[in-house]
Formats: C-alpha cells, structure tokens, sequence
C-alpha cells in the first residue's frame, strides 16, 4: 500500500471523529455544556496525535493564525465556566486554520479541494 497511517494517527483521527461528534450533539442538545467541552478536548488531542504536539503548537501560535487562536480558546474558557453559547460563537470564528487542518486529511481533504466533482457537478469548459 502506498499510504499507511500509523496507530497513533488513527487514534488521532477517532478522536478528532469524536471530538466533532460530541460538539454536534452538544450543539442539538441545547448547548449541553458538557458535550460541548468533551468535544473540545476529544478534538484538540486527536490534532495533536496527528499532527503531532510541537506541530500543533506551533499552529497555534504562529502570527497568522493568532487572531483565530485567541477566539477558539477564549470560547473553550466559556464553556468551562458555563457560557456555553458566547463559547461556541467566539469558536467559529476559528474557521481558517481548521480548514487548512482538514485539507491535510487524506480523504477528506481530497473531497474539500475538489467541490465541483461531488454529485456529477462539474463545470462545463468553454
């Protein structure tokens, strides 16, 4: 096989899977904080297992990325102490850096790229 994913990445990759799942169910469940702040957490260590913890820091504190970094924590503050709404709000302003993370993803950042191939909508050439 050309492309093999090590343990540690495919534990990263569960974890980021239930980090999105908790915070979806946290968000349909009236903003149960709980939820809400086990999928931070599930996320944020699935992105350090993939990426690695020295990478992932350095994706948060590189200059470009610090205006969405300050959001997504400040968010992951108030949903410590019980603003879980104002949380969530001030985390999707973290949308940049997260879109360039999933691009990284093999298959998921394949179908990302490539929008106008999904479902047969290809744009016509002239």
């Amino acid at each position: 096989m050309a492309y093999e994913i090590s343990e540690i990445k495919k534990i990263g990759i569960g974890l980021v899977g239930f980090g999105i799942l908790f915070s979806f169910l946290g968000v349909i469940l009236f903003f149960d904080r709980g939820l809400l702040a086990l999928g931070n957490i599930f996320f944020l260590t699935g992105v350090g297992l993939l990426l690695g913890w020295q990478s992932m820091w350095q994706l948060f504190t590189k200059k470009a990325n610090i205006k969405g970094s300050v959001p997504f924590f400040l968010g992951l503050f108030l949903l410590f102490v019980r603003w879980p709404v104002a949380g969530i709000i001030l985390e999707l302003g973290y949308g940049a850096p997260i879109q360039a993370f999933l691009y990284q993803i093999p298959i998921i950042g394949w179908i990302l790229q490539c929008p106008f191939q999904l479902f047969g909508l290809r744009r016509k050439r002239a």
